[in-house]
């Protein structure tokens, strides 16, 4: 103890610069975990968290009532996790390398301020977005190029239609920090890998990609322990939380919001989202020891 006090001490210009991080994560992910404790509880207004009464498992039960709805929206939930992973990441790389190799140096800066854009225009703009192009009656696909589709009110669509909005919301970001990667890769390889012969395609692929497999890896890592969890503006405003699109865009995540909006049970809510943690962590503990084994270097811990 002594000595952590004493290396505490040696450090302390660090610990003062670390203390906020540390007081947001206290705050706003630590402390609100104690409220967990209503997922095993019949939660009553009047009483509070700590004075309403157990009902042990009954939320959960409640949250596994219609099998049909919840192995549905589990399989939605995963469904989304892969696609937005895959073509995310792929359009992530692939834009970053563009950018790099590619683009003017000069044109970068512009670009990634182009590519961030998207990012603080909320999910709420996107719905009118989106009903603007593909609604059923008042659409421009339908009215200006007349092609007679039901968007809005087609399921089989909507897997389309989320993946492009989520990657036009998110891929500019995410091809940012790759950039972040790409820019501290030593030019003297490349210029040694032209001297040797390689044209740009073999610089991409012996010195590029093999640069950004560590960054790809970690990122993976992180959003595994996402694996249950969705992006509730996008599958709730986007789809305007329509009951004929259930099939194909209800995730869990808008599944609890629409049991908030319709009995306010925060006890199913508190168990859903312990569900939801629980296995995001076993998922990255498995997917980090995977990784562990294969390349050492490239896990998180």
């Amino acid at each position: 103890m002594k000595e952590f006090f004493r290396n505490t001490w040696k450090h302390r210009a660090h610990v003062v610069m670390a203390l906020p991080a540390f007081l947001v994560l206290l705050f706003f992910a630590y402390i609100p975990m104690s409220g967990l404790v209503m997922a095993f509880k019949s939660f009553d207004y009047s009483k509070g968290i700590w004075g309403s009464p157990w009902n042990g498992i009954q939320n959960f039960k409640f949250l596994l009532a219609s099998k049909d709805i919840f192995v549905n929206m589990t399989l939605n939930t995963l469904m989304y996790y892969v696609i937005f992973t895959a073509v995310g990441t792929f359009l992530n790389v692939v834009l970053a390398i563009a950018i790099d190799q590619f683009v003017f140096k000069r044109c970068a800066k512009v670009m990634q301020t182009i590519m961030i854009i998207p990012i603080f225009i909320s999910y709420a703009a996107v719905q009118f977005i989106v009903y603007a192009f593909i609604s059923t009656d008042t659409g421009i696909l339908n009215n200006t190029f007349g092609m007679n589709t039901k968007f809005y009110i087609t399921a089989s669509l909507w897997p389309i239609i989320l993946t492009i909005v989520k990657m036009w919301n998110s891929v500019g970001y995410g091809s940012v920090l790759y950039m972040s990667v790409l820019a501290g890769v030593d030019t003297e390889l490349y210029e040694a890998a032209e001297i040797d012969g390689a044209n740009k395609w073999k610089q991409i692929w012996h010195i590029t990609l093999p640069a950004l497999i560590p960054m790809i890896t970690v990122m993976l890592l992180l959003s595994v322990g996402n694996i249950m969890r969705s992006d509730t503006g996008l599958f709730y405003q986007v789809t305007r939380d329509s009951g004929t699109l259930y099939d194909t865009t209800q995730v869990i995540d808008s599944y609890v919001l629409h049991a908030i909006f319709k009995n306010s049970n925060y006890g199913f809510v508190s168990a859903t989202t312990l569900f939801q943690s629980v296995v995001g962590l076993l998922m990255m503990l498995f997917a980090n020891g995977l990784v562990r084994k294969i390349s050492p270097d490239n896990s998180l811990f």
